[in-house]
């Protein structure tokens, strides 16, 4: 068989989120100040955990490494996105919208196993109390850190197997404000339906496996706070809301978009900025506003 000689697609052409002119300035300035805030917001945490002693705990040890993943999140797209509100025509090198899929399976994945390891600290410091600080040592919850960001590579290099050697020799137009891999491989010239449903198992399996561990920690530490005095488990019962709340904000979209098969291009360009945008900005508020001792650490920081 003769080999196809394919015009290789250099750069790709992001469609954004919307394509009426006149809305461009005014999303621009929404989401600067939404941006702002995940900076702010996430910043201060990792700021406040780090400068008192009193929260130089495992809990909130994790929870800062939370506010740096969600920083890191919102920042793989969001700075292009809103550069691209600025000029007419929004493109992307390939290369780049290469490592815009390499650091969004990079920051999610990881995300996933550290809210799984946050699980975990929570199910000891509930479950086993009087074993916590020895079981949670920092060097445990260094190596919680380190596999966490090792799974997401594991994941993101997985991905980016599937696409990185697709031919692109034509439609080179993303409906979504990034490089999206699903919506980037169904640009190729060759029928993608296998590797299609490869990338939506790996996404899947992490993501599944994930919220399934999640679900049953969280069932078992909530028997536990069920069955014990209401006066010694209130403080868990704030923790482990903010905690299931953060849990579900995040993993809904993320399911949704890669094990759902139905959805479409408009409900996905929704769930990502959901994941992107909103939940890096929810997560700092959902934990401060439930949590006197981060509150009152911020107020002795701000007191400074």
């Amino acid at each position: 068989m003769n080999e196809t000689n394919y015009s290789r697609v250099t750069e790709f052409v992001l469609l954004g989120l919307s394509s009426s002119k006149d809305l461009q300035p005014f999303l621009f300035l929404i989401f600067s100040l939404l941006y702002l805030a995940i900076l702010l917001g996430n910043f201060l945490i990792i700021l406040t955990v780090n400068s008192d002693s009193r929260l130089h705990t495992p809990m909130y040890f994790l929870l800062a490494n939370l506010s740096f993943i969600d920083i890191c999140v919102a920042s793989f797209a969001t700075p292009k996105m809103l550069a691209d509100f600025l000029v007419e025509r929004k493109t992307i090198s390939f290369d780049a919208c290469l490592a815009q899929i390499f650091f969004v399976h990079l920051f999610t994945g990881g995300e996933m196993v550290l809210l799984v390891s946050m699980a975990y600290d929570r199910y000891v410091a509930i479950c086993k109390p009087l074993h916590y600080m020895t079981i949670m040592s920092r060097r445990v919850c260094i190596i919680l850190v380190i596999i966490s960001w090792f799974v997401g590579f594991i994941h993101t290099t997985s991905q980016l197997a599937f696409t990185v050697n697709l031919p692109f020799c034509g439609p080179n137009q993303v409906d979504s404000f990034f490089c999206d891999l699903p919506l980037v491989t169904k640009l190729a010239c060759i029928d993608t339906y296998v590797v299609s449903l490869l990338i939506v198992a790996d996404s899947g399996f992490l993501s599944l496996s994930s919220f399934l561990l999640l679900v049953v920690s969280y069932t078992v530490i909530l028997i536990t706070v069920r069955n014990r005095s209401s006066a010694s488990m209130a403080k868990a019962r704030s923790t482990l809301t903010a905690h299931i709340t953060v849990v579900t904000l995040f993993f809904g979209p993320c399911i949704f978009i890669y094990v759902w098969p139905f959805s479409s291009y408009s409900v996905d360009k929704v769930l990502a900025v959901f994941y992107t945008i909103f939940t890096p900005i929810l997560n700092p508020v959902i934990y401060t506003l439930r949590n006197k001792e981060v509150k009152a650490a911020m107020s002795k920081l701000r007191s400074r």
